[in-house]
């Protein structure tokens, strides 16, 4: 009996009961008794039928892992398919914003995250879920629960960091950064995880079994309708989030191991708000809107069909611009250090932040590090007044003070006090065309003192369906 990876050795413990009729049965035959399993475990029985009767073997059957070379893992692991097909990243059209913050925190980790908010049946999940054919491999320790970085003492658990103290070579492999699912009725132990009371006041040993954080360490966590989480797992996450470190404390035991992770949640505003506290820990927000070009919905429905027929050919057909993203994105990885940002530019960051009443200094933050995650996206070695025009609203509006009753800024506000300190004056038009062709929309700035705000910027806002039943037709020309 093997494991699922085909790697695991299997040990068989059996006991034979006092009342067995022979002490050297002559056997013909064995039969199965089903048991059950928890995955690890698989506890059964075996029928032996003698002549002189039936004896019964209670096993226990326990999957050990054996010593097999760190490539060869590597390989398997790469080479397994999803058992779930995944939709495509680059077939997703209609929702800019959400798959740009998505790219930004896979360049930058510490970005924070991504919050993202909006209507029903808006691709918010497939898209979060697409993620995972882009990932790229990052150089962890063999075996280890926790994802340890061989090169990064804060990122190690405390096995492999005795380990490194002792001089030991620890193997490593190339893996992909996970993707884990934190589902609504996760409960604390599973989602922090558990430590075996019994087997530590017996032998001696701090027995634990790693949890749904332990998991997520260097990869992303995941909440669906995050806005629904019982609020014992919300200050569970706030709390790793926070420090970076998962503490488990059971009968005056207390277990350490790191939990850095990508925090991702998507949610429906109409089931519920989140808190405060919750929101500020993401670094980005992206809202999604419903598409309401005709055209453009019927291309999504199309596709949709495409992939639910065969799932296998719609992902070949994908397959040149998913792995030319992939490159992109390691590229982007990879200049990310070399990206430099003037001062001014910070400075202006810093004044919007202050004249909006920003509360602390995690807004400041996450600006600057999504405004070079985008630099080095666009494969530039400078950040641009544009590049911060395009990420600050998603890093500032779920962070505006704002009425219990009203709804989170759409980030033109954001928008408006950035080009304020600029300076930026415009005297253009914009053309928008609503659901209807009939039905039209001309927004003009004849002076200064209506808007600051280039047309360019207002016209992203406007395209991304804050304007309800309107979506521009072109971008303005940039100036």
């Amino acid at each position: 009996m093997a494991s699922v990876l085909g790697t695991s050795a299997t040990a068989i413990l059996a006991s034979r009961p006092f009342t067995s009729p022979t002490p050297k049965p002559s056997v013909s035959t064995l039969t199965l008794t089903p048991g059950q399993g928890n995955g690890r475990k698989f506890y059964g029985g075996i029928g032996i039928h003698s002549k002189r009767g039936r004896s019964q073997f209670h096993v226990a059957i326990t999957n050990v892992a054996t010593d097999i070379n760190s490539a060869e893992l590597a390989q398997k692991l790469a080479a397994k398919e999803s058992q779930r097909p995944v939709y495509p990243f680059p077939a997703i059209v209609g929702q800019d914003e959400m798959k740009l913050c998505l790219l930004l925190n896979v360049i930058d980790p510490k970005i924070g995250g991504v919050m993202i908010m909006g209507d029903r049946g808006t691709g918010k999940s497939t898209t979060v879920r697409s993620l995972v054919d882009l990932l790229p491999e990052i150089k962890v320790v063999a075996r280890d629960p926790y994802n340890s970085d061989p090169e990064d003492p804060e990122s190690m658990g405390m096995e492999v960091r005795e380990s490194i103290m002792k001089g030991e070579k620890l193997p490593t492999v190339l893996a992909k950064i996970n993707m884990v699912d934190l589902p609504l009725g996760a409960t604390e132990d599973r989602v922090c995880g558990t430590i075996d009371i019994e087997k530590a006041l017996t032998e001696g040993v701090k027995a634990f079994e790693p949890g749904l954080l332990a998991k997520a360490n260097r990869g992303i966590l995941y909440v669906d309708e995050v806005n629904l989480l019982d609020d014992h797992l919300v200050d569970v996450l706030l709390d790793s989030a926070a420090s970076g470190w998962n503490t488990v404390e059971r009968e005056g035991i207390s277990i350490s191991h790191p939990a850095r992770f990508i925090l991702i949640g998507s949610g429906n505003p109409e089931e519920g708000e989140l808190r405060p506290q919750l929101l500020d820990r993401f670094g980005m927000h992206a809202q999604v809107g419903t598409v309401r070009d005709a055209e453009l919905r019927v291309k999504i429905v199309e596709e949709r069909a495409r992939f639910d027929r065969n799932p296998k050919e719609f992902r070949h057909s994908y397959k040149a611009e998913q792995e030319k993203l992939q490159q992109q994105i390691s590229a982007a990885r990879s200049s990310l250090s070399s990206v430099q940002i003037d001062h001014d530019l910070k400075v202006k960051i810093s004044k919007v932040c202050s004249e909006l009443n920003v509360d602390g200094l995690r807004g400041d933050i996450v600006t600057n590090r999504a405004a070079k995650a985008l630099a080095s996206l666009k494969r530039r070695d400078k950040v641009t007044a544009e590049d911060i025009a395009t990420v600050i609203p998603n890093c500032l509006r779920h962070r505006l003070r704002k009425d219990p009753l009203e709804s989170i800024d759409s980030g033109l506000l954001v928008i408006e006090k950035f080009y304020e300190y600029r300076g930026h004056e415009v005297e253009e038009s914009i053309m928008c065309r609503g659901p209807f062709l009939t039905n039209e929309l001309v927004i003009r700035f004849a002076k200064p003192s209506h808007s600051k705000v280039p047309l360019l910027s207002l016209w992203r806002l406007l395209n991304a369906n804050y304007l309800p039943g309107f979506r521009c037709t072109t971008p303005p020309e940039k100036k």
